[in-house]
């Protein structure tokens, strides 16, 4: 039964470290591009734009009753 709950331990490590590459992997490639102003833009745009339609996804998920 121990074993079971070290490994149980491990999963959440695992998570965290997982999540942390992929965080690393997308945003290292999006961090050499900034210095173009052009691309700056766009990106701060792109994330403005993904955080809204999360939010607006999410509250549309949560509400009760559809508002129209």
């Amino acid at each position: 039964m121990r074993d079971f709950f070290v490994n149980v331990t491990r999963y959440p490590r695992y998570l965290i470290t997982f999540g942390l590459g992929v965080i690393n992997s997308v945003a290292e490639p999006l961090a050499r591009r900034r210095s173009n102003p052009v691309t700056a833009v766009a990106l701060i745009g792109a994330l403005i734009s993904g955080f809204l339609s999360v939010s607006f996804v999410l509250r549309a998920m949560v509400s009760s009753a559809p508002q129209l």
